[in-house]
């Protein structure tokens, strides 16, 4: 047999021999049997106890390390290497690059770090006028009105004393208020003189600081002239007085302390973040917000009796009388407050009728820069308003 033949051959051999060998003598073996071993239950309870505390040691340990080690290695190590400088007492503001808007947009304080909030809606300090039916016909004049006149965009809100009824023409539409934000500003002064943060009669002088361009007499009055609480809140209502506003949003203690009073009130959409004068319109409201505070300066659990006469006797002296008011028949008395800058035109007010009749109206104007048919809008709205509610 050749050499290869004979090598495949013993292969083959040793593989049948291998087989029979072990597969035969399998059965033979004898299988020997371990003792049972006895399982031991474990306590669930008390090994998901011990996992709870470990886990919260565990967190409470990273915690610290995140909060203490790492911060520390990054600004003196990890820092420097990528990043090293000469001037080592220039540090960068890091929350302002994260947060840009937090020194002029927020309203609130803590640990002296400024954040915004939102509105306080489950237990707000306002109470929200309850509304009746929906006066669909008045609404249905409005809006043929606001069709005579393509180039104004308005916001409306109606709401009757007597019944709720109410009217609304993009009532919670955010708006540019311009001087109509003074009207929070004038409530939350009343709320602090009510929390004995200051008084009346405390004075603030006028400095270059506070003076302002725009409408009021108080711009043109001598430097360092001294000025009760009770002038600077009569010449910001009835001048709309800039320089005044602007005093008093400081003595508050700044647009963060006003606008975080807004919040707590409940009120989502209303924020100052300018000073006066807002010419950009960057100060928002919307019309149900305006009359939502209206509201409340009537409401007892809000402001006190004394507080809402004053209030009250500053709106009825508004000198500007030229948009709602022009549009009421004579008899008619109206407590309010104008906003005008060249974009949006607007009042918000309380109307008292003749024949007892009361209501609250917000009329908000988006139109072209300075254009006089927003004006033209909002007396004939005033008037047509007047017709439904009184008639």
């Amino acid at each position: 047999m050749p050499e290869l033949a004979r090598r495949q051959y013993d292969r083959r051999q040793y593989r049948i021999n291998y087989y029979n060998t072990t597969y035969t003598n399998s059965a033979s073996v004898k299988v020997v049997h371990e003792p049972v071993r006895v399982r031991h239950t474990v306590n669930t309870k008390k090994v998901a106890r011990n996992n709870l505390i470990h886990r919260i040691i565990s967190v409470a340990f990273v915690s610290l390390l995140g909060f203490t080690v790492l911060p520390y290695g990054f600004n003196r190590v990890t820092k420097l290497m990528f990043n090293p400088t000469p001037y080592k007492e220039v540090r960068a503001d890091y929350y302002k690059l994260l947060f840009p808007t937090s020194n002029y947009l927020s309203n609130h304080w803590f640990l002296g770090q400024r954040s915004l909030e939102g509105a306080e809606t489950k237990k707000p300090l306002m109470d929200v006028p309850v509304e009746g039916k929906e006066l669909t016909g008045l609404e249905s004049q409005l809006k043929n009105l606001a069709a005579l006149y393509p180039s104004i965009h308005p916001s409306i809100y109606v709401w009757d004393y007597q019944n709720g009824n109410f009217a609304d023409i993009n009532a919670n539409e955010i708006f540019p208020t311009a001087s109509i934000i003074k009207l929070p500003v004038l409530v939350e002064l009343f709320r602090s003189l009510e929390r004995n943060d200051l008084t009346i009669y405390d004075e603030m002088p006028l400095t270059e600081y506070y003076r302002t361009e725009g409408s009021g007499s108080l711009q043109f009055k001598a430097a360092n002239s001294r000025y009760s609480i009770d002038t600077l809140a009569r010449m910001m209502i009835t001048e709309s007085d800039n320089s005044a506003t602007n005093m008093l949003i400081s003595k508050l203690g700044a647009m963060p302390q006003v606008n975080s009073a807004i919040r707590d009130w409940g009120l989502k959409n209303t924020y100052i973040q300018t000073w006066l004068p807002d010419l950009g319109g960057t100060n928002h409201s919307t019309a149900r917000d305006m009359a939502e505070i209206l509201y409340n300066i009537d409401n007892p659990k809000f402001l006190s009796t004394s507080s809402r006469e004053k209030i009250f006797d500053y709106m009825g002296h508004v000198h500007n009388n030229r948009l709602i008011a022009a549009g009421l028949p004579a008899g008619a008395e109206f407590l309010h407050k104008t906003g005008d800058i060249g974009k949006m035109l607007g009042d918000a007010g309380i109307v008292y009728a003749p024949n007892g009749k009361k209501y609250i109206v917000v009329i908000f104007a988006h139109r072209p820069h300075n254009s006089p048919l927003g004006k033209e809008f909002i007396v004939k709205a005033s008037e047509i308003i007047y017709n439904n509610m009184v008639y």
